[in-house]
């Protein structure tokens, strides 16, 4: 039996990196929210305990930089083996992965698919870990993956252990904003950036309760004059075509646009599914630069890692 999950991208609305800790890694504060861009990833269980990991990249735009792992070291394999370590489950799994999302593009592909792993794993291993354990687990994979394994617009604190989720008022659901995500051909390195990270570029007092408040009632263009990445100018200074792409996308129509992550992705934030579309037919019409782009949107109430509607088994 298969089982078939769809692991969303993600992008940061707001992003505050803070000072370097006594171990090397910074404390952050964040606002994250997964988009339907999505890597497709089959599961199958092996009786045997084995894990191995496939990748299939024919839909990923040819990027400069990338490297992609073997099985036993990309984060994939290593999230199955930490919930087999954690369990002692002794069940295995192959795993064979679609991408689509861009590897090293700020966008979270490689740690929506371990997220992906523990929690379909622990459904289908039968091994029945509780969410907050799951969490516990991810953060010690990488810092966006607990987000991630909780799903939803979630606040992120420290190192990204801290996860608390932005649940809407009583009888209302949190809506979806259409985008337009774009990549440049070339990743970037998240230690690279974050060792060149020099100046501590803070936000504006109000900016992070503005956007929280925007994603709370669904306002767009609150969202969109209250984006923020500390990191953005450390990507701009090495990669000047960033800051051009996203000048671009402003002069363009844009209600906002920002690298996302640690680059070298960027997202646009469009008023509709119609004003998105046109965003990128413009884009892809007037630029002189070969890029990838998709038209997405925020998937604000997604459990999606968690729940079973976006599961096919065959």
């Amino acid at each position: 039996m298969t089982t078939r999950v769809e692991a969303p991208a993600k992008i940061n609305l707001f992003l505050e990196v803070f000072g370097k800790r006594a171990d090397g890694y910074h404390d952050l504060r964040s606002l994250l929210t997964p988009i339907s861009l999505c890597d497709d990833m089959d599961f199958e269980i092996r009786p045997d305990g084995g894990v191995s990991t496939e990748m299939d990249l024919d839909e990923l735009p040819e990027i400069v930089g990338v490297s992609i792992a073997d099985s036993d070291g990309n984060l994939t394999t290593r999230a199955a083996r930490l919930l087999q370590q954690e369990t002692g489950c002794r069940l295995g799994v192959r795993i064979r992965i679609k991408k689509r999302i861009p590897i090293g593009g700020g966008l979270g592909g490689g740690s929506s698919d371990a997220a992906t792993t523990l929690t379909t794993l622990n459904r289908i291993w039968g091994t029945a870990l509780p969410q907050t354990r799951l969490v516990e687990l991810a953060a010690r994979l990488g810092s966006d993956i607990p987000a991630l394994v909780r799903g939803g617009v979630v606040a992120v604190e420290g190192m990204g252990e801290r996860v608390i989720p932005l649940q809407a008022p009583a009888g209302r659901s949190l809506e979806p904003w259409w985008l337009v995500v774009l990549n440049p051909g070339f990743s970037t390195s998240t230690r690279d950036i974050y060792e060149r990270y020099k100046t501590l570029l803070t936000s504006a007092p109000e900016s992070y309760n503005n956007m929280r408040s925007a994603l709370l009632t669904g306002n767009v263009r609150l969202a969109a004059s209250n984006l923020f990445n500390s990191l953005e100018s450390t990507v701009f200074d090495k990669y000047p075509l960033e800051r051009m792409l996203v000048s671009r996308l402003r002069e363009e129509g844009a209600l906002g646009a920002m690298v996302s992550g640690s680059g070298s992705s960027i997202f646009a934030l469009a008023g509709d599914e119609g004003h998105a579309r046109e965003l990128e037919k413009n884009l892809r019409s007037r630029s002189d630069v070969a890029m990838w782009s998709r038209v997405a949107k925020t998937m604000p109430d997604s459990v999606m890692v968690a729940h079973d509607p976006l599961e096919v088994r065959v």
